[in-house]
């Protein structure tokens, strides 16, 4: 049931996603982070208070540039979060030269694998996956993400026949001169 509700969701956000990583050289199906992260919940919100559809907590949502105050959070902007999440994931591909350790360091952190790394002497993400280095969720996240991806491009496949899918995100930019109440921008 959750699954068919992120795939109904996934048709709002996946395309303009897949754009920000293609424009940023990502491999496109890192988007489905977002599914296993929130299920491309804009409000999701974690235990460790990580919000919007990446999961981003706050130290690491403002080191790549969003906003997190009393006024605004744009952890749950979908666009801003996705480029700050593509932003930090090529920085993850560039620290450890491998997808599935970026994406693993990306649930974990990467303090986390760096030290899996250092004491398994090895970089190889199924090796480190069969340690106590990491966490069970952390084990499962790549065999959840393949899993997402592939049952997401086909999910007749699967056994999700009649999936209810919502129309892409589309907005218009306005820019504004002076402050202005909602209900006038409205």
């Amino acid at each position: 049931h959750h699954f068919e509700r992120y795939l109904g969701r996934s048709s709002r956000y996946i395309p303009m996603m897949q754009q920000i990583f293609k424009r940023e050289g990502l491999p496109e199906d890192l988007v489905y982070l977002a599914m296993i992260e929130s299920g491309f919940n804009l409000h999701a919100k974690s235990r460790a208070r990580a919000v919007g559809p990446w999961q981003f907590i706050k130290g690491t949502g403002t080191r790549y540039g969003l906003r997190v105050d009393a006024w605004i959070d744009e952890r749950r902007d979908p666009i801003r979060s996705t480029q700050a999440a593509a932003r930090y994931l090529k920085d993850l591909y560039l620290m450890f030269e491998s997808w599935y350790l970026a994406a693993s360091a990306y649930n974990a952190g990467e303090h986390k694998i760096l030290r899996a790394i250092e004491q398994l002497k090895t970089n190889n993400y199924w090796r480190i996956s069969q340690s106590r280095m990491i966490r069970r969720e952390t084990k499962d996240y790549i065999p959840k993400l393949i899993a997402a991806a592939i049952i997401a491009k086909n999910p007749k496949r699967y056994g999700f026949e009649d999936i209810s899918y919502q129309e892409p995100f589309e907005f218009e930019r306005v820019s504004i001169q002076h402050a202005i109440r909602l209900e006038e921008l409205a």
